[in-house]
């Protein structure tokens, strides 16, 4: 028997198989959002490469089989995949392709059998291996880009307290830890990216990895919002008013924000019917203030909905209010809530763990900078609604 040939004929069934596989999987919880054609990626390349490695008469392609299992890697790296769910995948494969094949392998020999069986764990470890060592190699790129824009932003941060000392001190305690853990964890990880990247997986190090970028990332957020409030206290901060997409610039939002919505289960919903084509306003300080909103919404709701309406005033204003069903905002509390560090607590969560206090602080400065007023209806338990009125036409 060709047995190559039986793989090949069976190419499209076991693909499909494996990909409904995938979609199944509870702990393969990256794929759910994915289309057919991303969860697929580069594995039928793979499995072509398998049936020239079986066959025969076919020399053995196993140059496909590095490529298309180190693109596999890079773009699970992208589409933020963990280790588990990756190697949960090509065991997935590897049961598929058994149980599709299993009457066909049982019609040769023993011999022939163990021969099938070890030349395609081969060519899946193999494959496994390389997606690894692409993996971790754009992790640790990722790892690498993080350290230097760290540097970049603590330069910055040393000026800054320099001349802003006493409003920055409280921020000590906030920066400490995560500090303490990205210097020593970018350090022992870049030192060994200069050297061979491991060729198999290593569980410890991916984990020391995935908290580097953790804190890193939380660390990157802190610094740029105190970098955005200490300009706009400097008067530094420069409007480039031009004509504005207010639809574009509302979606553009929500698909940056929504894998943070979809982590918890709640839905963005936006009605924009009302809206304004165009408005002449700064586009980039806009949509740090849309950002801000919706991301606070989301970061304090648990359960429900956070909701986008935009809507024309008059003649001369428009605007935008962002509701969710949140926790909600104690009365005592809504007359600081824009005020720098403030930070809401119920009594069931004291505070968001991921919280700095800032970005309502920078949303009602930004505001301001943009001619515009804020208001807040909030009620403890029910949620909040922050709405945002703008003129159509900002005036430098």
């Amino acid at each position: 028997m060709e047995f190559s040939q039986v793989l090949a004929d069976n190419s499209n069934i076991i693909i499909a198989k494996w990909v409904a596989a995938v979609r199944e999987d509870r702990h393969i919880e990256s794929a759910d959002d994915l289309s057919y054609t991303a969860i697929k990626n580069h594995i039928p390349d793979v499995f072509q490469a398998m049936v020239t490695v079986l066959s025969q008469s076919q020399e053995s392609d196993i140059k496909s089989i590095v490529t298309a299992s180190w693109q596999h890697g890079l773009l699970r790296a992208e589409q933020g995949f963990d280790p588990s769910e990756i190697a949960r995948e090509y065991r997935l494969l590897r049961k598929v392709i058994f149980d599709t094949i299993e009457t066909d392998l049982l019609q040769v020999t023993p011999a022939e059998i163990i021969r099938y069986m070890r030349l395609i764990d081969a060519v899946i470890d193999e494959a496994i291996s390389r997606c690894f060592h692409s993996y971790v190699g754009e992790r640790l790129r990722e790892l690498e880009h993080l350290h230097a824009s760290l540097r970049l932003h603590n330069e910055e941060l040393t000026r800054l307290v320099s001349t802003n000392e006493d409003k920055l001190s409280q921020l000590a305690h906030e920066l400490k830890h995560p500090l303490t853990a990205i210097i020593g964890y970018s350090d022992l990880f870049l030192r060994q990216q200069r050297r061979t990247i491991p060729t198999r997986d290593n569980t410890v190090n991916i984990e020391h990895i995935e908290r580097v970028l953790r804190n890193g990332r939380h660390l990157l957020r802190l610094i740029n919002n105190v970098l955005e409030l200490s300009r706009y206290e400097a008067g530094k901060i420069q409007l480039q008013v031009a004509p504005t997409n207010i639809r574009e610039l509302i979606n553009n939002v929500c698909e940056m924000l929504e894998p943070l919505a979809a982590d918890k289960n709640l839905s963005i919903l936006v009605d924009w019917e009302r809206a304004p084509n165009e408005t002449i306003t700064d586009g980039f300080q806009l949509q740090q203030i849309v950002t801000n909103l919706v991301s606070n919404a989301i970061r304090y709701t648990e359960i429900g909905t956070i909701s986008i309406m935009c809507e024309v005033v008059n003649d001369e204003k428009w605007a935008i209010a962002v509701s969710d069903t949140g926790i909600g905002i104690a009365e005592k509390d809504q007359t600081k809530i824009f005020e720098p560090y403030f930070r809401v607590t119920s009594q069931s969560r004291p505070y968001a763990p991921d919280s700095t206090g800032l970005g309502l602080a920078i949303v009602v400065r930004l505001v301001k900078l943009l001619q515009g007023e804020v208001t807040l209806v909030s009620q403890e338990g029910v949620g909040s609604t922050f709405t945002v009125t703008f003129p159509l036409r900002v005036e430098v």
